[in-house]
């Protein structure tokens, strides 16, 4: 790789949180089994004094929790013939479809590529009764359909909640305890964790400062809903590092092997990985590129896969070229929320700039579904 990149991804960085975007920031890029750029940029926090942030400065992951914890959960449980994807929910939820026979015909897969017609997102945080993930189950097999399943794709919180249930029935044990014995304690991931613990905090950037919780938000999910489940939920709540994520991405793009833990297998990485319908980009869990206006850029091939979460963080691999990008900063703590569009375009830009570092690859960039030879790199 071209050896200016770090000096690229350095300016674009600190240009970004010159523009207030957030506070701080960490980037880290792999490929072939080998760091090729880690570093922490800005503080943790807006407040005088705050620390740098390092390359183990932990940040609130959102939804990337849906991916490096529910459901490498999930691909793990079908591996072992444990989860059938095509098996109803209330096969393993009977009290989620007790009184609505629509939602009957709901598969796992379904929640799994969005497409089972659940509502995208409703703030029942705001009620001081639901609380704890059997309240969540009971107000979601309440409220009804907003689609037909298997029709539509929507994009839904709900759906990586009752991933997260069906997990935890399965695996009779919590969502937090199986990610800690089964995928963070093989891996080494030593900064991944929910509910961070006061040896922590010190390290953890502030997400947002909430006057409703206390104040500034430190170790404490950003999401709502997760946070009235106990902060351990399917779709937020998982906290890491930089370079614990580095880790999970060198296993997922090595088809699921990591120094000398096997802890996937390369058909399952394969499977999950791949997009599910042809309209749509969802994979399963995972997404993968779409269109020219990507969190993933421009460059990064059909089969790479990914995930982005609320608070300003994403993860993209792309197995054509063997190389990833994780981008992690608080951008919710940012002075008056930075715009979801500011933070696609540096998702974009750092993942441009890592592709176009690539040297022995050509530079192919997807428009509008196709794609489209540019070069190849200096």
């Amino acid at each position: 790789m071209r050896e200016d990149l770090p000096s690229r991804l350095d300016a674009i960085i600190r240009n970004a949180l010159a523009d207030s975007l957030a506070p701080g920031a960490a980037v880290a890029v792999g490929r072939y089994g080998r760091i090729v750029h880690i570093r922490g940029y800005g503080r943790t926090d807006w407040a005088p004094g705050a620390p740098a942030v390092t390359d183990s400065t932990l940040f609130d992951l959102a939804s990337l929790t849906k991916v490096v914890a529910t459901t490498t959960a999930a691909m793990l449980l079908e591996q072992e013939g444990r989860l059938v994807l095509d098996s109803t929910v209330g096969y393993y939820l009977p009290r989620f479809v007790v009184d609505d026979a629509a939602k009957r015909a709901i598969t796992v897969r379904q929640l799994l590529t969005h497409t089972g017609g659940l509502e995208a997102y409703a703030p029942l945080h705001v009620d001081t009764l639901v609380r704890g993930r059997h309240n969540y189950l009971a107000r979601i097999a309440e409220r009804p359909l907003r689609g037909v399943p298997g029709t539509a794709t929507v994009y839904s919180d709900w759906d990586m909640i009752l991933t997260q249930l069906v997990v935890e029935h399965v695996a009779q044990e919590p969502l937090d305890w199986f990610f800690e014995r089964r995928i963070a304690a093989p891996l080494e991931l030593r900064e991944t964790v929910f509910r961070p613990g006061p040896h922590l905090l010190p390290r953890t950037a502030v997400t947002a400062d909430d006057s409703l919780r206390g104040g500034p938000l430190r170790g404490i999910v950003h999401d709502g809903n997760a946070w009235a489940m106990g902060g351990v939920s399917g779709h937020a709540g998982l906290f890491s590092s930089v370079r614990d994520l580095a880790a999970f991405a060198h296993m997922m793009i090595a088809d699921g092997r990591f120094a000398d833990t096997t802890l996937l297998r390369p058909e399952t990485v394969a499977r999950w990985t791949a997009p599910q319908h042809e309209l749509s980009s969802r994979a399963l869990g995972w997404d993968t590129p779409s269109g020219e206006r990507s969190s993933a850029g421009r460059y990064f091939s059909a089969r790479s896969f990914g995930h982005t979460g609320f608070t300003g963080t994403s993860l993209w691999a792309d197995p054509e070229k063997g190389v990833f990008v994780v981008l992690l900063t608080n951008r919710v703590h940012s002075l008056g929320m930075t715009p979801s569009a500011r933070v696609l375009d540096l998702r974009a830009a750092v993942a441009d700039a890592v592709q176009a570092a690539v040297i022995d690859a050509p530079l192919v960039a997807r428009t509008n579904g196709a794609v489209r030879r540019v070069s190849m790199n200096p």
